[in-house]
This record gives C-alpha cells, structure tokens and sequence, in this order.
C-alpha cells in the first residue's frame, strides 16, 4: 500500500524495516487486530505465528516482549531474565510514551528509542510471523531470525 495511505505510525514503521534491512512491508487489516486472535482470524493463519508486541514496566524501565500469540508471559520468568526486580503490564501512556504507537499496535521497531526486546523462542516455530505495524489495523510478515536482528533482541523462553 502507497504510504500516502498509510497511518503515521505505520510510515514510521515502514521506514524503520527498510532502514533495517527488513523483507517485509506493512499490510492494512481491513478490521481492527487489537488481540493475536483477531490478528490470525484476518490473516488466515495460526495464532501461534502472531508476535504479540507487548511492552512491560521493568523497574521503571520499558521492556519490549514480542511473544507467540498461543502464549501468555510468566512475568516472574521474565524479570528473572532480564535481571530486574518486578516486570508489570505497563499501563497505555507508558506504552505510547516509550513506543510513540497505542496498545494494539505497538511494532517491535520504529520507537523513539532502542527498547530492550525479548523474543519468545516459539516463534522460531514458524517460518513466518506477523508482527504489528505500528497501528491497530497494520501488520507485517516477518521470521523469527529477523525479529532477532531488526530488534537485536534477545530469544528467551517467555512461559
């Protein structure tokens, strides 16, 4: 879709895959895809291969989790990982502060600045992903080596 069309966020996107190198390009939902369910049932495929981009309150600092959409994060699990003492659901103007993008639509690049991402190692399941582009109704394929590279994320068991 010409970016003309396009939401602000989503161009935004859009320019941060092409500067990273990505292979994917953004496509527009033609309903709203707050939830991996919702994301799946329009795309045609298995929720499990939805990188859910869920943003987390790490101690203060955000904390990027792109996760399987077949898997809920153990937040325990996860501030264990990163090393930190509590990691919480962040609440919606966190999430826009740290993103710059609403909850529903937060995509793993394109933020004001690098957050640290983790990369839930089910996805590697997949030999393609959807990930959210910067909007509820936008979306871009991707694998799970290239969430890996284009968020120099770290891969982790999320559950």
């Amino acid at each position: 879709m010409p970016e003309k069309f396009l939401h602000p966020n989503a161009v935004r996107v859009a320019s941060a895959l092409r500067e990273l190198g990505a292979t994917g390009e953004i496509v527009v939902l033609p309903e709203s895809a707050p939830t991996a369910t919702a994301a799946a049932g329009q795309l045609g495929c298995e929720v499990g291969a939805i990188a859910n981009s869920l943003i987390f309150d790490a101690d203060g600092a955000p904390l990027l989790v792109l996760t399987s959409g077949a898997h809920r994060v153990d937040v325990e699990l996860i501030a264990r990982t990163a090393g930190v003492q509590r990691v919480r659901r962040a609440a919606p103007e966190f999430v826009r502060e740290a993103t710059g993008q609403p909850i529903g639509g937060v995509a793993p690049v394109g933020h004001p600045a690098p957050i640290r991402t983790f990369v839930d190692t089910w996805l590697d399941k997949h030999d393609e992903v959807w990930a959210a582009g910067g909007h509820p109704h936008t979306v871009f394929p991707t694998t799970f080596d290239e969430l890996l590279r284009i968020t120099d994320g770290t891969a982790v068991e999320v559950e």
